[in-house]
């Protein structure tokens, strides 16, 4: 019985700790590729995923505003 509770805690801190780290890594812009490869196998089997490459620059375009050259 206690044994089912601890890792049922270790278990919810583990999962804390993922979504955790996911929303650091938004917040300083860093994209799940990850979360991209799952979601495209998941709904979207019949197309190519993007590599990681194309990933990070269609990520920072879509952030940052594609080629738009901006002076401070």
């Amino acid at each position: 019985m206690f044994g089912a509770l601890v890792e049922a805690g270790v278990e919810a801190t583990r999962q804390a700790g993922k979504y955790l780290g996911q929303s650091m890594r938004l917040m300083v812009g860093l994209p799940e590729y990850d979360t991209y490869l799952a979601h495209m196998e998941r709904t979207h089997p019949d197309q190519t995923p993007m590599t990681y490459e194309e990933f990070f620059r269609e990520r920072q375009e879509a952030r940052y505003g594609g080629k738009r050259a901006t002076c401070c």
